[in-house]
Parts: C-alpha cells; sequence; structure tokens
C-alpha cells in the first residue's frame, strides 16, 4: 500500500516537472516571436486599430460641466458651462447665464487648452476638469 502511494507520488512529481518544463517553452516561443509570425489578419486588424485610435484623438473626449449661481439672489445653480476639448486641448468653451428674466449663452473657441478671449472662473474650471 505504501509503495502505491510513493508511485503515485513520484508520478504526480514528473507529471508537475514535465508540465512546468512545457510551459517555460511556451513562453520562451510567445516573447521570441516577433510581428512577422502573425498572421496577416492580425496585422490588418492592428493597423485599424492604430487608424481608430489616431481618428480618436481629434474627437472631443474631454466633456466638463460646471453649474453655479451666476448672481447672489438666484439659487439652483442654473447657470452653467460646458468644455468639449480633444485630445490636444482644441474645442470649444459653451456658458449659458441664468438671470431673473432672461438667458444669455456665449461660446469661446478653445486652442491648446486656452482661449484668446478672457475666462470666467467657472470657464477656467470647466477647463481644468475636462483635461486629462
Amino acid at each position: 500500500m505504501v509503495f502505491l502511494v510513493v508511485l503515485s507520488l513520484v508520478v504526480a512529481l514528473a507529471s508537475l516537472a514535465v508540465s512546468a518544463l512545457l510551459l517555460r517553452q511556451l513562453r520562451r516561443s510567445r516573447d521570441t516571436m516577433g510581428d512577422e509570425a502573425l498572421p496577416d489578419d492580425v496585422q490588418g486588424l492592428r493597423q485599424e486599430v492604430a487608424a481608430l485610435r489616431a481618428e480618436a484623438r481629434g474627437s472631443l473626449r474631454h466633456v466638463a460641466v460646471v453649474r453655479y449661481d451666476a448672481f447672489g439672489d438666484m439659487g439652483g445653480h442654473l447657470s452653467w458651462s460646458l468644455a468639449l476639448l480633444d485630445d490636444s486641448g482644441d474645442g470649444v468653451v459653451l456658458t449659458s447665464i441664468h438671470g431673473r428674466s432672461d438667458a444669455r449663452g456665449y461660446a469661446k473657441n478653445i486652442s491648446a487648452w486656452s482661449c484668446d478671449q478672457p475666462l470666467s472662473p467657472e470657464e477656467e474650471e470647466a477647463i481644468a476638469h475636462a483635461r486629462p
């Protein structure tokens, strides 16, 4: 009976050693494979992903909204500034100022995370929150 337990243990250890060797060989072969070993369809997919990433850089992906009370006698944070920017900081800041009797809207162009026109503190805050 003890002989069978020892034999089982030896067989299990041998199987473990062979598995470890095969796993090490598989890792080495995967590390030494370059892009040339990949099928053409995988290369095509990599090129498509690179093109999509380049295209996404120009999309308005960085968005932030700041809500606030523009006037001290008004409540409810009805005024807001919205920053819509791409990866290089180009885009627009939209602002809506709500008063008792009217609301006014403003749009300011943003280039490289800054603006040629003076920005309100809320607009600057929206740009700062949109920045990655």
